[in-house]
C-alpha cells in the first residue's frame, strides 16, 4: 500500500481544511487508517483513526469536536475534516494504514505516506 497525503497550507485561527490521503493497492478497504501529526520540536502524535468499515471512530482529546475523519473504499482515499483550527494545531500531517489492533500507537501501522504540512496562523 503506497500513501499520498495532500491538502496542507496555511489558514487562519477558526478557519477549515480537509486532508486527503489516496492509497494504491488492493487491499485497502481492509486497513485500518490513521492520520498523526508531529510539531516541530514535538513528538509525533495521534489525531484521528478509522476502522476499516468506517463504523468505528477515533479522536485525540485534543481535536475531538472539531475534527472529523472518513473514507471512501471507493475512492481508496481517507479524509480529515479540520474545522475550528488553533495555532497549536500546526504540524506535519501525515496518514498511516495497517491492520492494526490499537489505533493510536503508530508503531503498530504499516504503511505511511509523506506528510503535509498544517500552519496555523492567530
Amino acid at each position: 500500500v503506497q500513501l499520498q497525503a495532500s491538502g496542507g497550507g496555511l489558514v487562519q485561527a477558526g478557519g477549515s481544511l480537509r486532508l486527503s490521503c489516496a492509497a494504491s493497492g488492493r487491499t485497502f478497504s481492509r486497513h485500518a487508517m490513521g492520520w498523526f501529526r508531529q510539531a516541530p520540536g514535538k513528538a509525533r502524535e495521534f489525531v484521528a483513526a478509522i476502522r476499516w468499515s468506517g463504523n468505528s471512530t477515533y479522536y485525540a482529546d485534543s481535536v475531538k469536536g472539531r475534527f472529523t475523519i472518513s473514507r471512501d473504499n471507493a475512492k481508496n482515499t481517507v479524509y480529515l475534516q479540520m474545522n475550528s483550527l488553533k495555532p497549536e494545531d500546526t504540524a506535519v500531517y501525515s496518514c498511516a494504514a495497517g491492520y492494526v489492533r490499537n489505533l493510536y500507537y503508530a508503531r503498530e501501522y504499516d504503511y505511511w505516506g509523506q506528510g503535509t504540512l498544517v500552519t496555523v496562523s492567530s
